[in-house]
């Protein structure tokens, strides 16, 4: 009797069993084939993405490890200054830049590596360039005044100055800050620089009459238009050799003040300023300060602030 359900015989019934057994082996085998490809092309693609990352991730580190000093443009150093101040910045006969800051920056670009760009330019504009992100700093021996910290950052000091008050040689004014503090006196300095604050600080009195240029500063005391002129020491004597020793030192007692010209960088830029204050420090340990100190102004190196 035929059984209802079966549709072969006993023997091919095993077959088909076994037909089928093999078949369903073979099934789960080529899943497993498929996992393992898949698996390996997820495994190279997870590392390929991996590899992706990590060269961004160095190539972003390197753009950062090149601009180590916060600079505008990456390798070259823009800095402002007022070339009319010899012996410590000028234009020599050629033209070129020269003088104790042009030397140290000069210095500090070769041990950094980077471009040196200098932008000469009337003292007046310096600071408001530098705000208008004209240039990454700038070296004119910018004393760090609270007035001048709302707007710019500072280095450590790099370069000492003695202010000091200079007449014509015939003066015959005592040498006292009553005798000069009268309104009888007109006493110049350079526009905007410390020396004009010091004018009007020390000689209220007296009326303060300020240039944007240094030399005429000086020449308006020469020709006899004004009294005195307030200005570091080392210009006095830079202004007598080439004018025939036309102005005097006042002799005070002491100088009207000593103060320290810093390098001035944008305001936060903690990178520059750091930078620079490490590398003053530097050639201050090393004597090299002194040595350009000697070398272009002609005189010792007065005491710095000390480096810690």
């Amino acid at each position: 009797m035929t059984h209802p359900r079966r549709t072969t015989e006993p023997g091919q019934a095993a077959q088909a069993w076994a037909t089928d057994g093999r078949h369903g082996h073979d099934t789960r085998e080529g899943k497993q084939v498929t996992a393992r490809k898949w698996f390996g092309r997820t495994t190279i693609l997870i590392g390929v993405l991996i590899a992706a990352i990590a060269v961004v991730a160095s190539a972003s580190a390197g753009k950062k490890a090149s601009n180590p000093y916060g600079l505008m443009k990456p390798g070259t150093l823009t800095v402002g200054m007022t070339l009319q101040f010899k012996p410590q910045m000028y234009l020599d006969a050629k033209g070129k830049p020269a003088g104790y800051d042009v030397v140290l920056l000069k210095t500090l670009a070769k041990q950094w590596g980077v471009k040196l760009n200098i932008k000469n330019l009337d003292f007046n504009g310096l600071i408001p360039g530098l705000v208008s992100k004209k240039f990454d700093m700038v070296s004119v021996g910018l004393s760090a005044t609270p007035e001048r910290r709302k707007s710019i950052s500072f280095s450590r000091a790099y370069v000492p100055y003695a202010q000091i008050l200079a007449a014509v040689t015939t003066d015959t004014t005592p040498a006292t800050v009553a005798a000069w503090n009268d309104s009888s006196k007109t006493i110049t300095s350079l526009q905007g620089s410390t020396a004009e604050q010091l004018v009007q600080k020390t000689f209220p009195n007296a009326t303060s009459h300020s240039f944007p240029d240094q030399n005429a500063a000086f020449l308006e005391v020469a020709s006899g238009r004004a009294s005195g002129i307030v200005v570091e020491n080392y210009l006095l004597a830079q202004f007598n050799k080439s004018n025939g020793n036309k102005l005097k030192e006042v002799a005070f007692p002491k100088p009207l003040h000593v103060e320290y010209g810093s390098y001035g960088v944008q305001k936060g830029n903690t990178k520059l300023a750091g930078a620079l204050s490490k590398f003053i420090c530097s050639v201050q340990k090393s004597g090299q300060l002194a040595k350009v100190y000697q070398s272009t102004i002609g005189a010792p190196l007065p005491a710095m602030p000390a480096c810690k």
